[in-house]
């Protein structure tokens, strides 16, 4: 756990989590990063807790105690302040833990959503670089000693394993650049946001992002007006938490609309950031005063529908690779075999 990187999804919904249950219990800030400073084990852990308990025993706020190590998001420390202020210390705590627990999950799905594709799609790769740059030169060995040679679609394809295993070097360094790529688009915050936008724009997954956009606008909604948020200052903080750009003007356009007279509902409906079924049932909450618990259930809903998504995505994905695969190297060893096998039936 470096200090200069911010903690993720994972780390910040344990923190909240772990924290959240000490207040409910009638603990102090104080006591209870002691607590926890007493039972963490991992020395990144330990240096986090220990600096806010050094600001706490200073006599400074939890908030300010938090934001003194510089590890956390702008939006964790304003519900923080949030809750210190509106004396909801323990269910702002709450609310963030689940709210990033299904960040981190999210996170989980799409990552085996775009891993499974790439390593199939690196077999294939290393399949078809073995059939022709070290298998093809074997058979054509044969057809030379036969007194022929391979044409066509083989003939090709062994001139290709041939440029391959001249510049095999050139191939190594393109594979060191494609994995280096992978892994900077799954494993740093800067590749992950890039590669989210790319996908949110892709046409076969534009679908997915925006579902997955609704989903964390109505999770974020949810916990800040939970927290005790108007309507003003909670589309302000989701619009901090949804790193989607259309999701973000439509957030905009929501704001714009309820400054101008409309409801929350219609608000929601006109920016066609929910269906009116859901906008009606936003409507419902507002008048029952169960608004957070009406988005709660939304972004419930919405969680399903992406995680069908992926599994849909998944399950059309798997067997059009396996297929692919299986065409082309039986293209491969065909266009090898057949030739091959009229040599050998015209010397019969």
């Amino acid at each position: 756990m470096k200090k200069e990187k911010l903690l993720n999804n994972a780390e910040i919904a344990s923190f909240c989590g772990q924290t959240a249950m000490l207040f409910r219990a009638g603990i102090a800030p104080e006591e209870g990063m002691n607590i926890l400073l007493k039972d963490t084990k991992a020395a990144g852990g330990k240096e986090v807790i220990g600096k806010i308990l050094e600001v706490c025993r200073q006599g400074e706020s939890f908030h300010d105690a938090v934001a003194s190590t510089g590890l956390f998001p702008d939006y964790v420390l304003n519900m923080i302040a949030l809750g210190e202020e509106s004396g909801n210390l323990d269910n702002c705590m709450q609310s963030l833990a689940d709210y990033y627990e299904k960040e981190e999950m999210i996170a989980d799905n799409i990552k085996s959503a775009v891993t499974y594709p790439f390593i199939m799609i690196i077999m294939m790769l290393v399949v078809i670089f073995v059939l022709i740059s070290r298998v093809l030169p074997i058979f054509n060995q044969v057809f030379q000693e036969l007194g022929s040679e391979m044409t066509g679609f083989a003939g090709t394809l062994l001139s290709i394993g041939n440029s391959i295993n001249r510049y095999s070097l050139v191939l190594i360094l393109l594979l060191v650049l494609i994995a280096a790529g992978y892994l900077f688009a799954t494993k740093t915050s800067v590749g992950k946001r890039k590669t989210a936008k790319l996908l949110a724009s892709f046409p076969l997954t534009r679908g997915f992002y925006e579902k997955l956009a609704c989903q964390r606008f109505a999770s974020g909604m949810a916990m800040a007006l939970g927290s005790g948020m108007d309507t003003f200052a909670s589309l302000d903080m989701v619009s901090l938490l949804v790193d989607h750009e259309k999701m973000r003007a439509k957030i905009e356009q929501c704001r714009k609309s309820i400054q101008e007279g409309e409801t929350l509902s219609d608000a929601l409906t006109h920016a066609s950031i929910f269906s009116n079924l859901y906008s009606r049932m936003v409507a419902v909450g507002f008048r029952s005063g169960n608004i957070d618990t009406v988005m709660g259930k939304i972004a419930d809903n919405y969680e399903k529908e992406t995680d069908q998504k992926i599994q849909s995505i998944l399950s059309i994905l798997e067997p059009t690779l396996v297929i692919l695969l299986s065409l082309i190297v039986g293209m491969i060893l065909l266009s090898v075999i057949l030739p091959l096998m009229g040599i050998m039936a015209s010397i019969g």
